[in-house]
């Protein structure tokens, strides 16, 4: 959008919150009145021309002196007051907001201006960087990936933004990457107002990109008037920027679902622990894709040894990363060592009492285990760290029914499948998405929706184990037990292992004590053995 463009809608847009156009055709209106009554009237009651003319004169002399005093001062049934300064709303104002005390900020995603638009991954990743350092300052508040992320999809002008996320800035960006070379421009941005507070730009080679991320992040601070609080030098970073650009393509890929999106993952993240052998964060990843691929979709020895292999590395060259514990958790879940994960999870929680990650994989294990009451609190706990998330409300309404808290899980499935829809907005082919979403609409009763998301994700990958299953779970709640044993011994065929999950699974109650249910789990169960063995 050009400069000058951009400059009206961000004056249109003040002008809107300081209900100047509303003030001003208000006036308009009321002047038509009273020239209606004059002309009406002045006649009759042999008032001479020249008042007529006067009054003509004065309400077009009024008018440019009601819109400015509409700039400066509210008008309201309640009186006149000094108008809010920047960056609050008046009380008066139908979108009336409560912002925290101190600093806050909403980092959003960058935007790839590669000649190739081949960039995404890296735009994202050094958005998420900074996001997560600035995260680490005490009294700077900062909008989750999740909230900022969102409006890549949809273009929104800075107020707008600021009230939505209640943020007092924004930090906006590009990215242009030129065969070695690396160009990151920044805008510090005042939400109330849409005006810069500070800008720069940095040319340098990809090999400074941690340099780069240093600097913004130690600017934007020192802009908001905070103190950056350095990372800790065992925090299982790399210095090697074509390691780290791998990483980054890893995570991009990784958040994409699906099992041929998480192989993709893995080669990625395989080939930044081969250029930095001591990159633990790479090799927490690195264990938590071959995890995740046994978790949904093919619990092979290879995978399963591979996990382990991973997750052993990253402890061993941090062993004060949560992360990693993370990472060794998930496979010790996936050998089915359930305590042994328990002890790592709870270690992660330790070290980082705020990590999402720890608590969601906690609370499947304990939903596993039957454990209902622990999975409920940390499903819980992991929605507050992560209140954007799709994937834990649409979980946690499923403890909540086996509970018997049947109001608090539709409230969580009409959480969940609002999240989820967003969430599709940035990711129409994210099949996890879709795949959770028809469950939560099956509980809300909304069979047009989940036959939607049903389409839509068995179009993207009919064979995935995941969707298959998913789409059995959503069928089963709305009644129709043959079509969900046809998706569900169709999802077994593919090499899911979750029999153990399945028959915790509130929505298939319908089906658990069916004999088509019973001979398919049994049959899961000797596969996984075979797989493991």
């Amino acid at each position: 959008m050009p400069e000058s463009q951009s400059r009206f809608n961000r004056l249109l847009e003040e002008l809107k919150r300081r209900k100047v156009l509303q003030t001003g055709a208000a006036y308009a209106f009321v002047a038509w009145i009273i020239l209606q009554f004059g002309e009406v009237t002045f006649e009759p009651l042999h008032f001479p021309d020249w008042v007529l003319t006067a009054l003509v004169v004065l309400v077009i002399a009024g008018f440019p002196v009601v819109l400015l005093l509409s700039w400066f001062f509210n008008f309201s049934f309640r009186g006149i007051r000094r108008e809010a300064e920047s960056g609050q709303i008046s009380a008066d104002d139908e979108t009336q907001q409560v912002r925290s005390p101190g600093p806050s900020i909403a980092v959003l995603a960058f935007d790839d201006l590669s000649p190739d638009k081949d960039q995404d991954y890296l735009c994202d990743g050094i958005a998420e960087e900074i996001l997560n350092r600035l995260a680490q300052i005490k009294r700077l508040r900062v909008a989750s990936r999740t909230s900022s992320f969102q409006f890549k999809a949809q273009p929104a002008d800075a107020s707008t933004i600021g009230q939505r996320l209640n943020v007092q800035t924004l930090l906006e960006g590009s990215v242009r990457k030129a065969g070695k070379r690396l160009r990151v421009t920044i805008q510090l941005i005042n939400a109330a107002d849409g005006f810069n507070l500070w800008s720069n730009s940095y040319d340098r080679e990809l090999a400074d990109i941690f340099e780069i991320q240093d600097a913004i992040a130690s600017n934007v601070a020192a802009a908001l008037e905070v103190t950056l609080t350095r990372s800790k030098p065992d925090d299982g970073t790399t210095q090697n920027a074509q390691a780290y650009e791998y990483y980054l393509k890893g995570l991009h890929y990784f958040h994409r679902w699906g099992m041929r999106n998480v192989e993709y993952a893995i080669d990625m993240f395989a080939r930044a622990v081969e250029i930095d052998p001591a990159y633990a964060r790479a090799w927490a990843a690195l264990g938590d894709g071959h995890s995740m691929v046994c978790m949904y979709w093919d619990a092979t020895a290879e995978h399963l040894d591979a996990a382990a292999a991973a997750s052993d590395q990253a402890l061993e060259l941090a062993p004060e990363l949560a992360e990693a514990h993370v990472s060794g958790g998930l496979s010790h879940f996936v050998h089915k060592r359930h305590d042994e994960a328990i002890a790592e999870f709870e270690t992660a929680l330790g070290l980082d009492p705020d990590l999402f990650t720890a608590h969601y994989y906690y609370a499947r294990v304990c939903f596993q285990q039957g454990n209902l009451e622990r999975a409920a609190e940390l499903f819980e706990r992991a929605e507050k760290v992560q209140p954007d998330d799709f994937q834990t409300p649409i979980l946690l309404r499923q403890v909540y029914r086996s509970l018997g808290r049947e109001e608090e899980a539709l409230a969580a499935a009409r959480r969940g499948v609002e999240r989820a829809e967003r969430h599709l907005q940035l990711n129409p082919d994210d099949t996890r998405a879709l795949n959770l979403g028809l469950g939560g609409f099956a509980d809300l009763g909304d069979r047009k929706k989940l036959r939607e998301f049903a389409t839509r994700s068995l179009a993207i990958d009919d064979t995935n184990a995941d969707t298959l299953y998913n789409v059995a779970c959503g069928y089963a709640r709305v009644g129709d037990a043959d079509t969900a044993l046809d998706y569900l011994e169709r999802a077994a065929l593919h090499g899911t292992s979750i029999a153990e999950w399945a028959e915790q699974d509130s929505d298939l109650v319908q089906l658990h004590k069916h004999p088509r249910f019973l001979a398919l789990t049994s049959r899961m169960r000797s596969a996984t053995t075979e797989n493991q063995g």
